[in-house]
């Protein structure tokens, strides 16, 4: 069988089970998920025999790279228990969002119902086999599951658990669908099934994002690189600090929540940075620092440029002395991953502003804000899918009053009317809208319109 059967074939596989499943009862999917949990923990020993091969494998692998691929009796338990809250979770399944009449009579109501198969290509760790899995089961999707070579022994143990202890417990064979030819050229065939996946969800780096948004005819839900940042204000417990930030980047510096970067006020770095520094080196971080970082410790390297926007996922810590927290945010947002881009167009689903939320910046319309801020001219279209206190003329409302942006002569309102079923385009922020599809939404009436530039 060559590789493109042999892709077809397991994708048909879940698009099969995909129609059985999307029907199954909540109890049980409950009573298979529970079932699983319990599996993984009693073939704790065939997991582990499984994850050796791999690790043994694994030449040229960073340390924290390693760490991230190993199983131990604590990450399984951790599985297990994953797999128990997604069974704990309410079914969204059959859901009824919202309900209304037509002026015929006719009573419609928005239900929601699983995507179908959703396709997950990801790296290195095994859990998140366990984690997609469960997940995709629990919403009543069939599930192809595309792990990296490095994992392929620990994630086809773990699918062969969850696959026989799910169809014994009435979910359809197939639901689980898991590639397990590490042939490269799989992925990019995998990518272009879109008669038989609906969806593909990547999980993993930067390289292996671009990659599946340049190869994917399936939609793609990717998140950004993970440049996560820490700032110590001089006004912070220093002593509650130095502990948030040595487990920040110790505890496993090979998984996307790690710190890759310390800022530090220049009024405390002094008394706090030379301390923590010798901790982070006796435990085997490489500090890569700023100019004033470097006289500040011995045996730290200058940072590169290139250090203030990369995500190690290693041993390895940028540190950078601010004057204050103006300088810290700034630095932030120059080398953290970017929301918005300059020149975006942004379509705001319903209202996400600051009477939405807490705090007063909201979901969406504290994104926009912060891109504003960072002089960013965009294009903000809000969408009604409500009534008009709770949609896209609340939205404008709340942008209108904040003094910081000029919106005038830049309203334009699309004339009034119900929506029609907007939501599933919309999905709260979407970017790069096209044209044409706005001024459908313009000329038929189904959203009322916020178009400008924001300006400071």
């Amino acid at each position: 069988m060559n590789l493109s059967d042999y892709v077809i074939r397991k994708a048909s596989q879940a698009k099969t089970a995909a129609r059985q499943l999307a029907t199954v009862s909540t109890a049980v999917k409950n009573r298979a998920l529970l079932a699983m949990a319990d599996a993984l923990e009693a073939r704790e020993a065939e997991l582990l025999e499984a994850n050796q091969k791999d690790v043994a494998a694994a030449s040229g692998l960073t340390k924290a790279a390693i760490d991230r691929l190993t199983l131990n009796s604590k990450r399984i338990k951790e599985m297990a228990a994953g797999l128990r809250e997604v069974a704990a979770l309410p079914d969204p399944v059959g859901e009824v969002t919202k309900v209304w009449q037509r002026p015929n009579g006719m009573k419609v109501s928005r239900v929601r119902v699983p995507i179908g198969v959703i396709g997950i290509i990801y790296e290195s760790r095994p859990n998140v086999t366990a984690d997609a899995a469960s997940l995709c089961l629990k919403s009543g999707n069939a599930v192809v599951l595309r792990g990296g070579s490095e994992a392929i022994q620990s994630n086809a143990a773990i699918v062969k658990v969850l696959m026989e202890t799910g169809e014994k417990a009435g979910i359809p064979a197939g639901a689980i669908t898991f590639i397990d030819n590490p042939d490269r050229q799989v992925s990019t065939l995998l990518l272009k099934q879109d008669k038989l996946i609906d969806l593909i969800i990547p999980r993993g780096g930067e390289g292996l994002m671009q990659f599946i948004v340049k190869e994917s005819t399936i939609p793609v839900i990717k998140h950004d690189k993970g440049v996560c940042h820490t700032y110590v204000d001089d006004k912070a417990d220093l002593t509650m600090a130095e502990a948030i930030c040595f487990n920040a980047k110790v505890q496993r510096p090979g998984t996307c929540n790690a710190m890759e970067t310390l800022l530090v006020h220049q009024a405390v770095a002094p008394t706090f940075l030379p301390p923590l520094i010798q901790r982070y080196q006796d435990a085997g971080v490489e500090v890569r620092g700023c100019p004033k970082t470097v006289k500040l410790a011995p045996g730290v390297k200058p940072a590169a440029d290139s250090d203030w926007g990369t995500e190690f996922l290693d041993l390895i810590l940028a540190v950078r002395v601010v004057d204050d927290m103006d300088q810290a945010m700034e630095h932030i947002a120059r080398h953290g991953s970017h929301l918005i881009p300059s020149q975006a167009q942004v379509l705001t689903h319903c209202n996400a502003g600051a009477l939405a939320t807490a705090g007063g910046y909201g979901t969406a319309l504290g994104v926009i804000r912060h891109a504003v801020e960072q002089g960013k001219k965009i294009q903000v279209w809000a969408t009604e899918t409500r009534p008009y206190l709770q949609g896209a003329r609340l939205t404008a409302w709340e942008l209108q009053r904040d003094q910081r942006y000029d919106l005038s002569n830049h309203m334009v309102w699309a004339r009034d009317g119900r929506p029609g079923g907007m939501g599933r385009f919309t999905a709260k922020i979407g970017t790069e809208i096209e044209e044409a599809y706005k001024q459908a939404l313009i000329r038929s009436g189904h959203c009322d319109t916020l178009v400008g530039i924001l300006r400071k």
